[in-house]
């Protein structure tokens, strides 16, 4: 199997060993004791070095030959050292450093303390653990000073400090703008002192297949700087493991392993081409490693100058459907060597719902033809996915589409947007939403609480309904998210729901719900006597108000819950609260003498 996965060094991972968690010997021989390199047993086995008369002459000869020339070649060389552009890196050992050294000055070490939050109890946080990564210095437009690294890198920070290479001393680093989708982050240093005496790294163009490369960072199984050389192997559009987005991306096959993430990717004239971000991990792949392009890194760093922030990369919003099948063109009216692709769903909360409709023939995209795989030319003798078009452009661009609808020809200007998404694939970091009534908890459906509640298997061991909105779901207006009770903690207002736990609610009173606000706004103005939750496969919960109310406040108290909601939520109610204040004490003994079994009566023998 085989598994995308960002290539940061956390603290939680152990270090490499074999299976079993022993370094152990080959099968069938004992453990030998590690010995010099060079140094082998004499024959004999007397435990001395032999060598013979003639080939101690022949070594001899050879190294007075190798010295010789190493002078003859020191002596023609220039005294600064040039890379030729038809030259490849490791020709010469003494040019390759040489080389690089100018530049990995601006290359540092990432030492960042994350705390993430518990999505399982959404009011904790988890044991906070550390992790180290590679970034590097670069300029802004107006003469700025930032460094970039990768957003997985950084994911819910507390600290955050970096090194500059051959120093001793760490400064203090804070976050700048955060692109999870992208997975770059840029950071500042507001020590002056940080800055002194480095160069900025300059941006290069996209490299080309074949390119050598060479990723420098800080990978594990060092502390110093290390480098590894590669070529470019494919140029895609790629899945970015963080964001879970498809953007633009470089494979390459020089090793990228954990702490090489947010390294600078160099090419020959010592330009950064990218920033080394993940690998292909899986028992039939090696050294298969993939790096974000400098056309990427530019559209997260002019949208961080034009808005002060990340705002992301657009989309349309559609589902589209490959058109290989002749007689699946002819149904739609197609001309012979007509060529587009069908498009199948549109998202309504996006901006080119209003121009788009199923069952659209989606021809070509700002002028460029696109081929009936959803491909469109790229570069001389390639082809990419049509969704390359649309990330180079910002939210709230317009563009034009060509599409084929009902056999009819028409032309489209649409805004681009970012369309909602039923369950995102991240929080951006943000902590996760929660409801407390009584014993119920209510949160927000997200992807880290799959993986949260069902672990790292969570796509096979997720329940159906939940997998279904996931992958096929799409919200019906902006905002809507699927509501989740993701568990009931014991107490005796929700006596008889105890074994309930991840099931989607539908409607509370016979309201549909929109999102876990919703939710609450609903609960906090209910005054009727009962609280009914429709929930998925026509369940309901009923639970009596003024027990639920005084519950709350008890289970509170009990599991050390700060408050009823999270703070998102709580901003949502406006000046509304749950429980109602001061309701909850005075129902706790209404509730309590309620919830009292009557006496038993006494019975005769």
């Amino acid at each position: 199997m085989q598994a995308l996965v960002p290539s940061s060094s956390s603290g939680r991972a152990a270090a490499p060993r074999v299976a079993g968690g022993a370094l152990r010997s080959p099968a069938g021989a004992a453990a030998r004791p590690p010995r010099l390199a060079g140094a082998r047993p004499a024959a004999g086995g007397k435990g001395k070095l032999k060598q013979s008369k003639a080939a101690a002459a022949a070594a001899a000869k050879h190294a007075a030959a190798k010295q010789a020339a190493a002078a003859k070649q020191a002596a023609a060389a220039p005294a600064a050292v040039h890379l030729l552009e038809d030259e490849e890196f490791g020709d010469d050992d003494d040019d390759e450093d040489n080389f690089l050294a100018p530049y990995m000055d601006a290359v540092v070490k990432v030492h960042c303390v994350h705390t993430e939050p518990n999505y399982s109890l959404p009011w904790q946080r988890k044991r906070q653990f550390t992790s180290t990564s590679t970034g590097f210095i670069v300029a802004g437009a107006r003469g700025e000073r930032w460094l970039l690294t990768n957003a997985h890198s950084v994911d819910y920070h507390t600290q955050i400090k970096v090194k500059r290479r051959g120093d001793d001393q760490k400064f203090l680093a804070r976050v700048l703008a955060l692109g999870v989708d992208c997975d770059i982050a840029l950071l500042t240093v507001d020590d002056a002192a940080f800055w002194e005496g480095v160069a900025p790294l300059e941006f290069g163009p996209l490299p080309r297949l074949q390119d050598t490369v060479a990723v420098v960072g800080y990978p594990i199984g060092g502390d110093t700087i290390s480098v590894t050389v590669g070529v470019v192997s494919r140029i895609e559009v790629t899945e970015y493991s963080h964001g879970a987005m498809d953007l633009l991306g470089v494979q390459i096959d020089a090793a990228i392993n954990g702490g090489n993430s947010g390294g600078p990717v160099f090419n020959k004239r010592g330009q950064c081409v990218g920033i080394a971000f993940q690998g292909l991990s899986g028992s039939d792949v090696e050294n298969v490693g993939y790096v974000i392009p400098t056309s990427v890194v530019s559209h997260f760093l002019k949208d961080y100058m034009t808005h002060g922030a990340f705002t992301g990369f657009p989309a349309l919003g559609i589902q589209w459907q490959r058109m290989e099948s002749a007689p699946l063109r002819a149904a739609y009216g197609m001309a012979p060597g007509q060529k587009g692709v069908l498009i199948r769903r549109v998202n309504p909360t996006s901006a080119a719902a209003a121009a788009l409709a199923a069952d659209d023939v989606l021809l070509s995209f700002d002028g460029q033809a696109i081929a009936c795989d959803g491909t469109v030319p790229f570069r001389t003798g390639e082809r990419i996915s049509f969704s390359y078009l649309i990330s180079n452009k910002f939210v709230g661009d317009s563009a034009r589409l060509e599409v084929l609808r009902a056999g009819e020809l028409r032309a489209l200007d649409v805004t681009l947007s970012r369309p909602g998404v039923l369950v995102p694939p991240h929080l951006s970091n943000r902590d996760p939403s929660y409801l407390v009534v009584s014993g119920l908890v209510f949160t927000s459906l997200c992807e880290p609480y799959l993986e949260s509640e069902f672990g790292a298997e969570w796509m096979s061991d997720a329940p159906v309904k939940l997998l279904e909105r996931l992958y096929h779901g799409l919200p019906d207006s902006a905002g809507q998210e699927v509501v989740l009770l993701g568990q009931v903690l014991a107490h005796d207002a929700t006596l008889g729901y105890e074994d309930w736990s991840n099931v989607q609610v539908i409607a509370f009173n016979g309201t549909p719900l929109l999102n876990l606000a919703h939710l609450a706004q609903l609960v906090a103005a209910c005054g009727d006597e009962h609280m009914r939750f429709d929930c998925e496969y026509s369940e309901t919960i009923i639970l009596d108000r003024r027990q639920a109310v005084a519950g709350t406040a008890d289970v509170l108290r009990q599991h050390s819950i700060p408050g009823a909601m999270s703070p998102d939520v709580q901003a949502a109610l406006g000046g509304a609260a749950w429980p109602p204040a001061g309701e909850a004490e005075a129902a706790q003994p209404a509730a309590a003498a309620a919830a009292e079994p009557a006496a038993a009566a006494p019975v005769g023998r």
